[in-house]
């Protein structure tokens, strides 16, 4: 039934003047992080300044610092609306220099974790997270992206969880 409906659609647009990736690559992202799922959906993902993430991040988290992503799940799940990704691509910048790793892969990362926390996934407890990164890993192996958890900001490959 869900081949019946379209793919998933993505609106892409930004309040702050930065670099980010073509709309292509976010959508491609954002359809390999919700699979089937995805279908007949909805995503709207909006870049915004620090101020505008940090703003957010102590609304609706209590953590007065701007942060890479945040998920809003639509309000009637049922609706076509699955949620909102909200990204900092300042944030993104910095947290992908400080780990050595390639700025467009450092951004399928979060737009991939963003989505999975649209679909119920979290990271809270231990368990919880070695499920989440393990399904972030396989994603983004699938669209060539290198596991983000083997590198720390030293640049040494860090000994994986299992």
């Amino acid at each position: 039934m869900s081949e019946s409906l379209p793919p998933l659609q993505v609106d892409l647009s930004q309040s702050v003047r930065a670099w980010m990736p073509p709309k292509r690559a976010v959508t491609r992202w954002a359809r390999a992080a919700c699979g089937a799922r995805g279908r007949g959906h909805e995503l709207a993902v909006h870049v915004v300044s620090r101020r505008q993430s940090q703003a957010l991040n102590r609304q609706f988290r209590s953590k007065d610092q701007p942060t890479n992503v945040l998920s809003f799940g639509s309000p009637a799940p049922s609706g076509a609306l699955l949620g909102d990704l909200v990204v900092c691509a300042a944030v993104l910048r910095k947290e992908a220099n400080e780990q050595r790793k390639p700025l467009l892969d450092h951004w399928a990362h979060m737009v991939v974790h963003g989505c999975l926390h649209l679909l119920g996934l979290d990271h809270e407890r231990p368990t919880e997270a070695r499920r989440m990164e393990r399904r972030e890993v396989a994603i983004l192996s699938g669209l060539g992206v290198a596991d983000p958890y083997l590198q720390q900001a030293s640049g040494k490959p860090k000994a994986k969880r299992r």
